[in-house]
């Protein structure tokens, strides 16, 4: 009888906890919902938090053998840190819906570029925690794009920031860039699932991280990360799983608002996508969407450097009259490039300390009609620059407000080229050296220093050119 009364009070405790930890997650899940346009400019969301000693979970071994069953090359462990992700993640039904919906679009995009560069396809459901699909998203520090990246690290792997356009929006230049990324992590780290931990907070966090636990194992290292990185894998993980098993959860796709069957064509001239979007008889607003990556949307294309623009594929369109939008018009515009200085939050903190010769400065007073980006783009100078110098917390600007701009020349001559010297320490990596210095990227200092591998050793000396 004792041992009966034993067993009963030990089963009670049990699903006291239970209905404990279950509480604590949906505390967890109730956060305000995001605007439904998936293509407005907003902050996106922070990996969501969990508990990292979680008490007494029951591990689900349904969940593990359906993540074992998934065919793949990242592993995809089931523990309890994935499987509070997969509880979060599984009641988001809308925004999974969403995301099954757009990766009709956006999928395809991404497994050519992973596949060019032998990346693991599993990779593609990255997009999901960084951005939600969203090639606008911006982050609290300024990560832009669908795979987010930081402007440095974007500038270290070829994607160019003007003021016409920026790379890091546009879903094909990106994907090449995250490819080429992933590549170079898992050669220096030699492990899929820290590969992906370096994604989030850099190659040299995960390498400092494994000398401190003297393992190469993401869950023994992950203790010595930073805490979103920590929950960056297993945010990954569950993301798999919720879009293989969406149906075991009652999430059902939504209509993709994209045309899904496009077009692309090169252009060597300055074109309007509005005009273009009167040419083809569609909304101007779903031309934007399949090319994001234009400022002021229009695209720059030049002899020497064609753009691409992607275009609806329709059968019942006008030709004389898109020819004569691509080839014809002439559009009253300055097609002088200026390159973006860093959207970094972090750089920008430290540039705004530092101090400026008064013979920089410039005030000016806003007419009516007038936006930031057009204050911006008379200097020479970037939105975040003006918003960092008069202290604005929106990007609302009104008639006869004064803003102070540093004014200051952005396209200086070009030095002839030639090289540096810099000598390899602990610890860095090739993307690492190269937003260190102006100009250079990783494709270079790999050619200039006919590196086959992008490790490196501690001594050896690097040449960075700096033409």
């Amino acid at each position: 009888m004792i041992k009966k009364l034993l067993f009963t009070s030990i089963c009670a405790f049990l699903v006291n906890v239970s209905f404990s930890n279950a509480q604590q997650i949906l505390k967890l899940d109730s956060l305000a919902k995001k605007q439904n346009n998936i293509f407005i400019n907003t902050d996106t969301i922070a990996v969501p938090l969990i508990y990292e000693n979680p008490l007494m979970m029951g591990q689900n071994y349904i969940y593990k053998l359906r993540l074992d069953s998934i065919v793949k090359t990242v592993p995809l462990p089931y523990n309890e840190y994935v499987q509070q992700y997969i509880d979060i993640y599984a009641k988001r039904k809308d925004m999974f819906g969403k995301m099954m919906g757009l990766s009709n679009y956006y999928f395809p995009i991404f497994e050519k570029a992973l596949n060019d560069f032998h990346i693991p396809q599993e990779i593609k459901y990255l997009t999901i925690v960084e951005s939600q699909m969203n090639p606008h998203a911006i982050s609290r520090v300024g990560a832009t794009g669908i795979w987010q990246f930081m402007f440095g690290t974007g500038k270290a792997y070829g994607l160019k920031m003007d003021n016409f356009v920026d790379e890091r929006k546009d879903p094909i230049q990106a994907s090449y860039a995250a490819a080429q990324y992933f590549r170079d992590a898992y050669e220096e780290l030699g492990d899929w699932l820290l590969a992906i931990a370096a994604y989030n907070c850099g190659k040299g966090n995960v390498t400092r991280a494994m000398i401190k636990a003297n393992s190469r194992d993401f869950w023994e290292i992950r203790q010595f990360l930073p805490k979103e990185t920590r929950n960056y894998v297993p945010a990954f993980i569950a993301a798999v799983y919720v879009m293989n098993y969406s149906k075991h959860h009652q999430i059902t796709a939504q209509a993709c608002n994209m045309f899904l069957k496009t077009d692309t064509v090169q252009t060597s001239r300055f074109v309007s996508l509005t005009s273009l979007a009167q040419a083809l008889n569609v909304d101007e607003t779903a031309l934007f969407a399949l090319n994001p990556a234009y400022k002021k949307k229009i695209v720059n294309g030049t002899e020497d450097e064609p753009k691409r623009i992607v275009m609806p594929k329709l059968k019942d369109i006008d030709y004389a009259n898109v020819y004569e939008v691509l080839y014809n018009t002439d559009l009253d515009v300055s097609m002088q490039v200026i390159q973006a200085s860093t959207d970094d939050v972090r750089d920008l903190r430290k540039k705004a300390v530092k101090p400026f010769s008064s013979s920089t400065v410039v005030y000016h007073k806003v007419t009516s009609g007038q936006n930031l980006t057009a204050v911006a783009n008379k200097y020479g100078v970037e939105v975040q620059d003006l918003r960092v110098w008069n202290g604005l917390k929106s990007k609302t600007i009104v008639p006869g407000q004064k803003l102070k701009v540093f004014a200051k020349n952005r396209m200086p001559l070009k030095a002839p080229a030639s090289f540096l010297s810099y000598r390899v320490k602990t610890g860095d990596t090739l993307s690492e050296i190269a937003e260190k210095f102006n100009g250079a990227t990783v494709q270079s200092i790999r050619r200039d220093n006919k590196l086959s591998k992008a490790g490196l050793q501690a001594g050896m000396v690097l040449k960075i050119s700096k033409g």
